[in-house]
């Protein structure tokens, strides 16, 4: 991969951010030449940044009844509705949409793709504060929005089979971490490591997010319970867990590289990971106690546990819940019907 080859060479690599990782495959495999050739080189470079417009107050893991609308009025869409969930919404360049166009076709038939520009009148951004005390989301409200004429993704009618590409891709690469710069010095590098800063800020939590599997082993010897055998027991169980997991990962790119199909992989991952975050969260509470409980630099380590302990939940969320992957899988691998 590209990637691979420029972290092997210390050299910078692609921008960070759901651009690169979500929306710029998205775009390769649904996207219009015209399309494609306006918006890929930008987004690579990180000269134009990117968010998700997906998810609704009403539509959620129903993401198909969304209820945000798309009228053609000339040579443009006229836009409204509202949008949630929606990280680096307040300072991002362009949002992948989608929006109903059809209103009288089935729910899944009748939603259309956008590239939306959103520095614009008529776009509104909120900040959402988590119960973690952080606000990496936004609400979106969109009053007579504008979209160009030819920023359909896709078919018209089609966003859903978009919609599922690109949410496969945001399963792939959901792991955050920090992009691979290499040791060299000079302008370049300095520049690309205070981009890659500045944007691993938004997602500081994220670590926790996903449990914090690698503090496990410290925190069972500073609590002194590195002896106690039912203790040793589950964090071997949930780091034996993380590593079935990374291999799950690497399966599933071994088969994107070699241009196959690549299942439910992602579906398998995904919850992989929420079991692996949810495990690993509930062992830093009972390791710490009710000291765990504790927030503010005063508390023990900061109060980390106590943001490890409210940031869990949304790994069983994001990018499709925990119940959406049990569906997907019961369906692709199990072959079960339909519920």
């Amino acid at each position: 991969m590209v990637k691979e080859e420029l972290t092997k060479r210390g050299a910078v690599g692609l921008a960070p951010g759901a651009g690169t990782t979500l929306v710029a495959p998205t775009i390769r495999e649904h996207a219009g030449d015209a399309l494609r050739d306006a918006l890929l080189r930008s987004t690579l470079t990180g000269a134009a940044s990117w968010c998700q417009l997906f998810s609704e107050p009403g539509a959620g893991s129903d993401l198909a009844g969304l209820s945000a609308r798309a009228v053609l009025d000339g040579d443009r869409w006229i836009v409204n509705g509202q949008k949630v969930w929606s990280t680096s919404a307040d300072h991002a360049d362009y949002g992948l949409l989608l929006a109903r166009t059809d209103p009288d076709a089935s729910k899944h038939r009748g939603i259309t793709c956008f590239v939306l520009p959103l520095q614009q009148p008529g776009i509104e951004v909120r900040p959402i504060r988590q119960m973690n005390h952080h606000s990496s989301f936004n609400e979106i409200f969109l009053t007579n929005a504008e979209i160009p004429s030819g920023s359909v993704v896709g078919e018209m009618g089609g966003g859903w089979a978009v919609a599922l590409s690109a949410l496969h891709h945001e399963r792939l690469f959901g792991g955050l971490g920090r992009p691979p710069i290499g040791n060299s010095s000079g302008r370049l590098f300095d520049e690309a490591r205070q981009e890659a800063h500045e944007h691993m800020r938004t997602y500081q939590w994220y670590p926790q997010r996903q449990g914090r599997v690698d503090l496990l082993p410290s925190a069972l010897r500073t609590a002194g319970l590195d002896r106690n055998p039912v203790f040793r027991q589950e964090i071997a169980r949930v780091l034996s867990m993380q590593k079935v997991s990374e291999w799950t990962a690497q399966r599933a790119a071994s088969l994107r590289a070699a241009d196959r199909p690549t299942g439910a992989e992602s579906s398998i991952g995904k919850l992989a990971t929420s079991e692996i975050a949810r495990s690993a969260a509930q062992l830093h509470g009972t390791i710490a106690g009710v000291a765990g409980l504790l927030t503010g630099e005063s508390a023990p380590d900061g109060g980390l546990v106590a943001e490890i302990l409210t940031s869990f939940p949304a790994q069983s969320i994001a990018g499709g819940t925990d119940q959406i992957q049990k569906n997907i899988v019961a369906e692709k691998v199990l072959g079960l019907p339909r519920a």
